[in-house]
C-alpha cells in the first residue's frame, strides 16, 4: 500500500457537503489532511462537471463511488455515464437497500439483479463493487450471504469492497476475507473496530481499535488491491469527521505505509 492510494470515503463528513460550497471547503480540507483521492457517497445535489471541476482544483481524484442500489440494478446506464462524467472506473453496491434476504430464493434474486446491472458497466470498461455491512454475515439455510453474493454473480460483473469493520462485526475475519477475494478485491474500507467503556461497539479511528492491519493490508495487497478508503461512520473523535480522517490518514502514513516500505527496502 502506498500513500497515493489511500483515499478519503466522504460518507465521513456527510453533514458537511450537502452544498457546493459546503462541497468546495470540504475538499480542501480532506486535501489538506494529505489526501489524494475521495470516494464520493453522502454528497447534496452537484453537477458532476461542477465536482470534477472542485476536485481538480484540489489535486483531488474520484477513486470510486457509492450510489443507490436500485439505481445501480434498474438504470444502470445512468450509473455508466455518471461514472464517465466523473473520471471514475469504480463503484459500489452500497447495502441490499429494501432487497428482502430471507430466503435462497431472496438472494438469488437479488444477486441476478446486480449482474446483470455489473454485465452492463463491465461493457463499458466500468467495475461494480460489493460494498457488504454485518447483515451478509448472516446464514439462511447454513450458507452465509455473502458467500452466495460472490458465488452466484460473475467475477467480471461483481468485485469485491470489503468494508473490515462491518466483517468484524459479522463475525468474519477481515484479513482472511481478503485472502478469498484474490484477484477480486479493488477496494477496501478501511474502518477500525472498537469497544465503549459499556461494551457496545464502536467504529475506531485507524489503529485506535483492535483490527489488526499488520495482517489485513498484506493480504489486500495480495489480493490485488487498488484502493485503500478509510470511512468513520460516527464515533468521531472530539466529534469531528475531519479530526477522525487525520487521525487514520497519519496512522496508516506513518505506520503501515512506512512499515511497508522498510520491509520492501529490507528484501
Amino acid at each position: 500500500m502506498k500513500i497515493d492510494q489511500v483515499a478519503a470515503q466522504l460518507f465521513t463528513v456527510r453533514n458537511h457537503i450537502k452544498t457546493p460550497s459546503d462541497i468546495a471547503a470540504s475538499m480542501k480540507k480532506v486535501r489538506a489532511i494529505g489526501y489524494q483521492a475521495v470516494q464520493v457517497s453522502g454528497m447534496g445535489p452537484i453537477d458532476e462537471k461542477e465536482l470534477v471541476r472542485i476536485l481538480d482544483g484540489e489535486g483531488l481524484v474520484c477513486c470510486a463511488t457509492h450510489e443507490p442500489t436500485q439505481r445501480i440494478v434498474e438504470q444502470p446506464q445512468a450509473i455508466v455515464d455518471r461514472l464517465r462524467k466523473l473520471n471514475c472506473t469504480y463503484t459500489a453496491v452500497p447495502s441490499p437497500g429494501a432487497a428482502r434476504l430471507e430466503t435462497l430464493d431472496d438472494v438469488k434474486r437479488y444477486v441476478e439483479g446486480i449482474d446483470r446491472a455489473g454485465e452492463v458497466l463491465a461493457r463499458a470498461g466500468l467495475v461494480l463493487t460489493y460494498h457488504n455491512h454485518n447483515i451478509e454475515f448472516r446464514r439462511i439455510e447454513g450458507r452465509l450471504i455473502l458467500d452466495l453474493i460472490y458465488q452466484w454473480s460473475k467475477p467480471a460483473h461483481l468485485q469485491g469492497e470489503l468494508d473490515t469493520h462491518w466483517v468484524q462485526a459479522g463475525g468474519g475475519d477481515p484479513t482472511a476475507w481478503c485472502a478469498r477475494l484474490k484477484g477480486r478485491l479493488p477496494l477496501l474500507h478501511l474502518k477500525d473496530y472498537g469497544l465503549a467503556p459499556d461494551n457496545s461497539r464502536v467504529f475506531a479511528e485507524i489503529g485506535r481499535g483492535n483490527l489488526h492491519w499488520d495482517t489485513i493490508v498484506p493480504a489486500a495487497e495480495a489480493a490485488g488491491c487498488k484502493w485503500y478508503i478509510v470511512e468513520q461512520d460516527g464515533n468521531w473523535a472530539k466529534d469531528d469527521p475531519f479530526e477522525s480522517l487525520r487521525l487514520s490518514f497519519e496512522y496508516i502514513r506513518d505506520m503501515l505505509c512506512a512499515r511497508a516500505s522498510a520491509t520492501k527496502r529490507g528484501k
